[in-house]
């Protein structure tokens, strides 16, 4: 098995006496790393399976992961602990539900269930206002920072506002029996804080842990890690300060120093080997990360050839860069008579995406966004399927939250703050709790009459759905709750109008898929897996991607166009600390790093801001990539580019005949 990899991959898998630090440079195989190591730890030390936990920071990673591990031991993956940090934490908390007082079937809230409370508290609906609310509350969070200690070290008048909001939404959360996203790792990080009885068993049951993209990382996370751990200290740590870029949402590449700290005896292994680009490429971005100052020296390298030189061009503005990138993209395609899905547009910030698509769009050339919104994340589909959801199941808290509140319908949150309050005293669900004669002494006749309608409203639909047609049951869900009146009162017309068509193309799926399989609606909903069949459908589509730097973090690309790549875009506007900009050039590193064969960087002369036109100047990191660049101005006009690519599509057809 170990024969498969090179001396230091080997070296790192078998390191199991005491912690280990793997510096994984990018292309460097740590994937290949972490999965064998899995092997060796049950095949040739003889741990079990299930002592044994591989944590990451993505499904996708954590699948693919399980996908590898499954085809190197016999018996498959089963058993191993392959999962997303948060997905960890959830396991915990539902183990340990009793310890932290939460009931078995506590809600999980997503991102708009969190804003929604917070738009409440905050008895405003300012997006930016709201943001910038839970941005800090999420900062604290994982920091490990509580509501009373985030009061009392608020130096601003925002500060104040949020430790005040804070204490608030965190008592909303207790009286819901619900938490947040961020409470999936802090919770279990502060049980087992104070709780050894709960560590010792945590303890007990994981004797091994490997962690995935370990420069990402922040303090709550590295806490969890270090009680599970304990000072045995046996676990496996694999990241690349070089591609640390999430300082803002609060990771911390200062938790590599941590481990130096509290592992004194901790043992690094550096994979410097490349199997993704050739050695241009990699000198680039060497020659672009050395301006950055090291924890660890590492140098890239690799045995893929030299390769083709790395491209400059200058473009007039941004729509000439978005003619002239497509353009060369589809020229250097024919030329190759390569697949869509080579190629890679990758940028600074999702707005630079727009006239790309336009482009590509017009010359009828297939697309895929990465990071963009799935169809079944839009806020209106989780509207109904938070109504799908409950009628399945009646016990589904979130769902029942969501619902409730998607129409308004004259409850309150101090109905269901009493709710919630009710529900977990009687450890029920929110629906069940509202019936009980207990809960009708609770609060005012007038408050109670709207809740039991509702409650009333899902029992009477839920037979419908459990027998009928599923495309009747769903317009007779939507034309009671009146889902279109309220999409129009609550957005401008055009958004309105293109949230309703995503509803009605929804309910017709559901429609067809039941006719089809012959499910009623419940059966549809308890059977839904419909993210995961749409990922692996976009997965496998022969199209250009189009994606920012960060969402393209762990993938690669044949062929790159990095385009944008100006002062005040890459390096950000916002960036220009010497922190600040050495995050942006580990992004610069990250996007460069994505490339295989080729790399073409495109920056503009001029590009509109609002409603100016403002000269723009390349950016720094161009110069940092070395001499070894191709540059160009960037001149071809649109008629030229055109007149090329015709002759090339008609050399393409005269060769197929």
């Amino acid at each position: 098995m170990l024969s498969r990899l090179n001396s230091m991959q080997a070296a790192a898998v078998r390191h199991i006496d005491g912690p280990l630090l793997v510096l994984a440079g990018a292309g460097s195989g740590k994937t290949r790393v972490i999965t064998h190591k899995i092997a060796y730890l049950i095949e040739e030390c003889g741990y079990s399976p299930s002592s044994i936990a591989a944590i990451t920071f993505t499904n996708k990673a954590a699948s693919e992961m399980r996908e590898r591990v499954g085809k190197l031991l016999k018996g498959g993956s089963g058993g191993i602990i392959l999962s997303t940090f948060h997905s960890l934490g959830l396991s915990i908390l539902r183990s340990e539900s009793a310890r932290v007082g939460l009931k078995n079937r506590f809600s999980i809230l997503d991102a708009a269930d969190s804003q929604g409370i917070l738009s409440s508290l905050l008895k405003s609906t300012d997006r930016k206002e709201l943001r910038e609310v839970s941005s800090l509350i999420s900062g604290w969070k994982n920091q490990l920072v509580s509501p009373p200690e985030a009061a009392a070290m608020a130096a601003s008048n925002e500060e104040h506002l949020a430790a005040r909001i804070y204490a608030d939404y965190q008592a909303t959360l207790t009286a819901y029996q619900a938490v947040d996203f961020d409470d999936l790792v802090r919770i279990p990080a502060e049980l087992f804080s104070s709780d050894r009885e709960a560590l010792d068993k945590w303890q007990s049951k994981i004797r091994y842990l490997l962690i995935d993209e370990y420069q990402d990382t922040n303090l709550c996370q590295y806490r969890l890690i270090r009680l599970l751990c304990g000072s045995r200290g046996a676990f496996t740590a694999v990241g690349d300060d070089d591609q640390a870029i999430y300082a803002w949402r609060g990771a911390s590449k200062e938790n590599i120093i941590l481990l130096q700290k509290d592992y004194p005896n901790l043992e690094v292994i550096k994979l410097e080997q490349n199997y993704r680009s050739t050695v241009r490429i990699l000198k680039a971005a060497n020659s672009l990360i050395s301006n950055n100052a090291k924890l660890f020296e590492k140098r890239l390298w690799s045995d893929l050839g030299h390769g083709e030189q790395i491209r400059v061009s200058v473009a007039r503005d941004e729509e000439h860069e978005a003619e002239m990138v497509v353009r060369s993209l589809l020229a250097h395609r024919f030329e190759r008579r390569g697949n869509h899905s080579d190629y890679a547009i990758l940028y600074r910030g999702d707005h630079q995406a727009r006239l790309f698509e336009q482009i590509l769009r017009n010359e009828r050339v297939p697309y895929r966004i990465s990071g963009g919104t799935s169809f079944f994340d839009k806020a209106e589909i989780k509207d109904i399927i938070a109504y799908l959801r409950l009628l399945s199941n009646p016990d589904d808290d979130p769902a029942f939250i969501r619902a409730v509140t998607t129409p308004r319908r004259g409850i309150g949150t101090q109905t269901l703050e009493a709710l919630g309050k009710y529900a977990g005293s009687r450890h029920l669900g929110l629906h069940a709790a509202a019936f009980e004669a207990g809960f009708a002494h609770e609060i005012p006749e007038k408050q109670l009459e709207p809740l039991l309608a509702f409650c009333s409203f899902i029992n009477h639909l839920q037979g419908r759905a459990e027998s009928g047609p599923a495309g009747e049951a769903i317009e007779a869900l939507l034309k009671a709750i009146d889902y279109e009146v309220y999409l129009y009162d609550s957005a401008e017309p055009r958004q309105a109008k293109a949230r309703w068509e995503n509803v009605t193309e929804f309910s017709a799926w559901l429609a067809r898929k039941s006719a089809e399989d012959g499910r009623s609606l419940v059966e549809l909903t308890q059977a839904i897996s419909l993210m995961n069949m749409l990922g692996r459908q976009e997965e496998d589509t022969d199209a250009v991607q189009l994606s920012t730097i960060h969402a393209a973090k762990g993938l690669e690309y044949a062929h790159v166009f990095l385009v944008g790549v100006e002062e005040g875009i890459l390096p950000h506007a916002e960036s220009m600390s010497e922190e600040g900009i050495e995050e942006e050039r580990r992004l610069m590193y990250v996007a460069v790093t994505r490339a295989r064969e080729s790399l073409s960087i495109s920056h503009c002369i001029k590009r509109k801001r609002a409603r100016e036109v403002i000269s723009c100047e390349p950016s720094r990191f161009i110069a940092e990539l070395g001499d070894d660049l191709k540059q160009s101005g960037g001149a071809v006009t649109r008629e030229v580019g055109n007149a090329r690519l015709a002759m090339l599509k008609s050399v393409l057809e005269q060769v197929s005949k």
